[in-house]
């Protein structure tokens, strides 16, 4: 039996019909991306992490938005071209999706009602050097910018948050992921 979060419709990248429920009995990380962020680069740590545990059963699902800074401007084959191409990228992505405010998608609605707060590493306080770049975070619950990352279970429960400037390969993150995939 899907969870809940699971059986939510999200278009992939190309427009077929798809869940994280396609996904089922995998451990699963779900991140807002984007192409021109200064933490684009993390697409190259997805990818390693990624192809270091797929075997295993785990997923990167990959949610392109552009509610950061305008910092997702291009059409879906506008990404997948650019992630494709800069960084060899060859999990799944998803179509642009809304991650914060008016109109969020309903999957980012459940997986901050799940997980409402992000794990950071210790010493850093992304928020605060939003606000010393003149950005004026949301809520504390809200995604905070770019590559926030959720961590799903192969059950489909929310069981971790991280923070924007964790890189997909902290030990927080693989340390994690390991535990989930046994």
């Amino acid at each position: 039996m899907s969870s809940a979060i699971e059986q939510i419709p999200v278009p992939t990248i190309d427009g077929a019909a798809s869940s994280l429920g396609a996904h089922a009995g995998k451990v699963r990380l779900v991140v807002n991306v984007a192409s021109k962020c200064g933490l684009t680069p993390q697409y190259e740590a997805l990818e390693a992490l990624y192809r270091r545990f797929k075997d295993r059963g785990f997923e990167v699902l990959a949610f392109p938005a552009n509610q950061f800074g305008g910092q997702e401007p291009g059409t879906e084959a506008e990404i997948k071209d650019f992630c494709s191409t800069t960084y060899d990228v060859t999990f799944p992505m998803f179509s642009k999706i809304v991650v914060k405010g008016e109109g969020i998608h309903p999957l980012y609605a459940s997986l901050i009602a799940a997980q409402p707060a992000a794990r950071s590493l210790p010493g850093s306080d992304f928020r605060q050097k939003l606000i010393g770049y003149g950005v004026q975070p949301g809520e504390a619950n809200e995604v905070l910018w770019n590559f926030e990352k959720f961590l799903v279970d192969r059950d489909g429960n929310v069981v971790e948050r991280f923070a924007p400037d964790v890189p997909p390969d902290a030990e927080i993150v693989v340390a994690a992921v390991e535990r989930l995939l046994g």
